[in-house]
């Protein structure tokens, strides 16, 4: 299984600690595509600055959106990178998990908790500790569907 993991990089990397669990959690279920968000050297500069190198990583990540089975974003950081991703994958009709921490303080976007529909774009309020448990839950649907 190809997975593909959104989570925030230039819009701040106040999570990168929670993406390093998610995505070793996502390693043990398949090939994680953008195992990169997670690296903690990775600053909110992203990978590089020109636009000439923007443009290799957008088309190389709309790549890996189209090759990937399934998506978990991150959305508690907001991020305008994650919210263009998961609008693709909306159009692409890509099962998708987005996963939001109500504790944060902040309040999720109507674009992206709007566009739930409980079965092939999923978002789930949880804490750290239901972590695991959420992406049970939810890989365990794709092998019933």
């Amino acid at each position: 299984m190809k997975i593909y993991f959104c989570g925030s990089i230039r819009g701040g990397r106040e999570d990168v600690d929670l993406y390093v669990k998610i995505v070793k959690n996502l390693k043990s279920r398949g090939d994680v595509l953008t195992e990169h968000v997670s690296n903690t050297q990775l600053t909110h500069t992203g990978e590089a600055g020109s636009a000439a190198a923007d443009r290799l990583i957008h088309d190389r990540d709309v790549d890996w959106l189209r090759q990937c089975d399934v998506v978990v974003a991150e959305v508690t950081q907001p991020s305008l990178g994650v919210g263009y991703e998961l609008g693709r994958v909306v159009d692409m009709k890509k099962r998708t998990l987005c996963l939001f921490r109500p504790s944060s303080g902040r309040v999720l976007s109507a674009m992206i908790r709007g566009a739930a529909d409980g079965e092939r774009f999923v978002v789930s309020d949880y804490t750290e500790d239901e972590l695991e448990k959420v992406l049970d839950q939810f890989f365990n649907t794709l092998t019933r569907t």
